[in-house]
C-alpha cells in the first residue's frame, strides 16, 4: 500500500488509482493531513507544489487541482530518448521532470475534445489530438510513462510488489450489414438490380440471383469462419450487432427478421457479443432504448456492453447516455480512419466526466488497430509491418491489443478479400504468438 499525500482533488483520486491500482497494481490511499503522512512508516509519496522534506515527491502543474475545463491550456511537448512529455516542471526534488499524473489525466479525460475544435464526419478527428499533432498518436504513451514511474518506485521501495499484466489481443467485429442480399426485403433488392445495371456490375447481379434463389451462400454470412479461425487460435473476440431502423447511416436488415434474430443467438453461444448503437441512437435517446430493448428482447440479456457506429463519440454527452442506460463497458475509444491511441493507453479506464468532476462507472476499452487505418496499403505484408509497431508498442507495456474489424471485410467475392483474409488469420494468430 503506498500513502499519498496531496490536497483533495476528484482528478488527483482518478489519475492516482488508474495508474497506480488499475495498471500497476499498486493500492493507493490519500490523506492530506500532515501529521499522518510523516508518521507513516511505509511507502509513500507526495504530489503537490513543493516536498514536504526528503520523501518521493512528484511535482504538481496544477491541472489536477482545477475544476472545468481551461480553453487556453498550454501543452508544450518536448521529446527525450524518443519519449514526449508535456506539463514540463521546474524542480530537483521531483523525482519526475513533467507532470506525468497530469499529462496522463489530459489523455485519458480526452480534455482535448472539450476544448474547441473541428468536427469531421465522425466527431473529433484524429487530426485535431495533440498526439496526431506531436507525433506520438501511435505509442501508448500513458502506459510508457507508468513503466517509468514503476522503476522509480522500485528504486525507492523495492518491497513493493507491482502486478505483472500479461498482454492480451482482443477482436471486436462491427456488424452493421448482417447479410449482403438477404432478408432486405423485394423492394431493397429490386433497387439494388437496378442500381447494379446502371453500372453495368452484371458480377453482382448474377451473385445477387444465386443468394436469392439459395444456390449460393451470402458474401457477408462469413461468421462461422471468423469463430472457428478465432477459436482455433484461442483468439478472443466479440460481435457487435445493430439494430437500428434503416436509414442514411443504417442498411442493416429488420429487426424482427427470425433469421437475423437466430444468428445473433448462434453467436452469443460461442463467443461474447453486445450492441452495436446506431448514429441516429447517438443523438436521440428514444432511438437508443428502441434499441437497446431490441437487444435485450433478442437475446434476453442486458445490452450492457456497446459500440457506437462509425465511433463516433460526443463528449461528455453520448457517455452520459449510456451510462444512464445503464451500459458498463463500451468500445468506442478509437480513431476510424487512424490506428493508435485516441487516449493515449492501452489499458482499460473508466470515464471522467470533466463538467461534473467525477468519476463514472463507465468502463472504456479502448481499440488501437481499425480498417481504414489500412486503405492505403497495396499488399497485406506492408500492412502487417505497420500493425506489427502497434502490437509491439502495446506488448512493451504489456497492455490490450484491441482491433477494430466489420464481418464484411471477408466477402470472398470482394477485391480485396485476400488482402483482409491474410490480415484476419494474422490478427487471431497474435495471441497465440504471445503466449
Amino acid at each position: 500500500m503506498l500513502l499519498v499525500y496531496s490536497q483533495p482533488s476528484p482528478r488527483v483520486r482518478y489519475t492516482f488509482k488508474q495508474l497506480f491500482e488499475r495498471t500497476l497494481g499498486v493500492k493507493v490511499t490519500f490523506t492530506n493531513e500532515i501529521e499522518q503522512f510523516v508518521s507513516h512508516s511505509g511507502p509513500k509519496c507526495s504530489y503537490g507544489n513543493q516536498a514536504l522534506g526528503h520523501e518521493l515527491f512528484f511535482k504538481a502543474s496544477g491541472l489536477l487541482f482545477e475544476r472545468g475545463v481551461k480553453e487556453d491550456i498550454k501543452t508544450n511537448v518536448v521529446y527525450k530518448e524518443q519519449i514526449p512529455y508535456f506539463f514540463e516542471v521546474d524542480d530537483l526534488k521531483s523525482a519526475l521532470s513533467f507532470d506525468m499524473f497530469s499529462a496522463s489525466f489530459f489523455l485519458l479525460s480526452r480534455y482535448e475534445e472539450y476544448m474547441p475544435h473541428a468536427n469531421d464526419a465522425y466527431g473529433f478527428p484524429a487530426t485535431e489530438s495533440l498526439a496526431f499533432k506531436e507525433g506520438f498518436l501511435q505509442l501508448p504513451i500513458v502506459d510508457i510513462w507508468v513503466q517509468q514511474l514503476e522503476d522509480i518506485l522500485k528504486e525507492r521501495f523495492p518491497d513493493v510488489f507491482c502486478k505483472r499484466r500479461e498482454s492480451e489481443v482482443m477482436l471486436i467485429c462491427e456488424v452493421n450489414e448482417a447479410y449482403a442480399y438477404r432478408k432486405k426485403g423485394w423492394f431493397r433488392n429490386v433497387e439494388g438490380y437496378l442500381n447494379d445495371l446502371r453500372r453495368f456490375n452484371f458480377k453482382r447481379i448474377v451473385q445477387r440471383t444465386k443468394v436469392l434463389t439459395k444456390l449460393e451462400k451470402d458474401p457477408y454470412q462469413v461468421y462461422n469462419a471468423m469463430i472457428n479461425t478465432a477459436r482455433k487460435h484461442r483468439a478472443n473476440i466479440r460481435f457487435f450487432f445493430g439494430l437500428g431502423n434503416y436509414s442514411l447511416h443504417d442498411k442493416s436488415i429488420n429487426y424482427q427478421s427470425q433469421t437475423y434474430q437466430r444468428l445473433i443467438k448462434s453467436i452469443a453461444d460461442y463467443c461474447g457479443i453486445g450492441l452495436r448503437f446506431s448514429a441516429d441512437a447517438l443523438v436521440d435517446e428514444n432511438t437508443q432504448k428502441l434499441e437497446q430493448s431490441r437487444f435485450e428482447q433478442i437475446t434476453h440479456r442486458k445490452a450492457s456492453t456497446s459500440f457506437c457506429q462509425y465511433a463516433k463519440l460526443n463528449l461528455p454527452t453520448t457517455y452520459r447516455s449510456l451510462i444512464e442506460h445503464e451500459v458498463i463497458e463500451d468500445y468506442s475509444m478509437g480513431f476510424l480512419n487512424h490506428a493508435g491511441f485516441r487516449a493515449g493507453s492501452c489499458t482499460p479506464f473508466f470515464f471522467y466526466d470533466l463538467e461534473y468532476e467525477i468519476q463514472t462507472p463507465l468502463k472504456i476499452i479502448p481499440f488501437c488497430i481499425t480498417p481504414n487505418a489500412f486503405l492505403g496499403f497495396k499488399t497485406a505484408t506492408k500492412a502487417k509491418e505497420a500493425a506489427f509497431k502497434l502490437v509491439s508498442a502495446v506488448r512493451d507495456v504489456e497492455g490490450l491489443v484491441v482491433i477494430h474489424l466489420y464481418n464484411h471485410l471477408l466477402d470472398k467475392t470482394s477485391t480485396k478479400y485476400e488482402f483482409w483474409d491474410q490480415m484476419y488469420h494474422y490478427f487471431v494468430k497474435l495471441h497465440k504468438e504471445h503466449s
